[in-house]
């Protein structure tokens, strides 16, 4: 199921082009257009879900968690180094919590030093 007006859709259907990194049968990991860290991807899952709270399909939720492990793999092969392996994932659920678009995805961000 898509939505024709979702821009991760779109992405995925082939509409507007993204730089895809990986994908699964059921997921994809894009290069964020405006990184907010020097490594900054989006895991998306290729069906429309709204947000976190409306994905009841758990398949698409072990497949969105499994997908860290791969990226943190394919950055130590590429960085060689274990200061790869730290990174945060992030997901907001509705406007207030600063979603702005209506289609679940995590933030995966490596590459610096977070402190908060």
């Amino acid at each position: 199921m898509h939505d024709q007006n979702c821009i991760f859709c779109k992405i995925i259907a082939g509409q507007i082009p993204g730089k895809i990194m990986y994908q699964t049968e059921l997921s994809i990991v894009l290069q964020d257009i405006a990184p907010q860290a020097p490594i900054h991807y989006l895991i998306i899952p290729k069906k429309h879900v709204q947000d976190l709270v409306s994905c009841t399909d758990k398949d698409i939720l072990i497949d969105l968690m499994s997908i860290p492990s791969y990226l943190l793999t394919m950055l130590s092969e590429k960085n060689g180094t274990a200061d790869s392996l730290a990174f945060k994932l992030i997901t907001s659920n509705g406007y207030a919590a600063g979603q702005r678009v209506f289609h679940l995805h995590f933030h995966f961000l490596s590459g610096k030093t977070f402190l908060e």
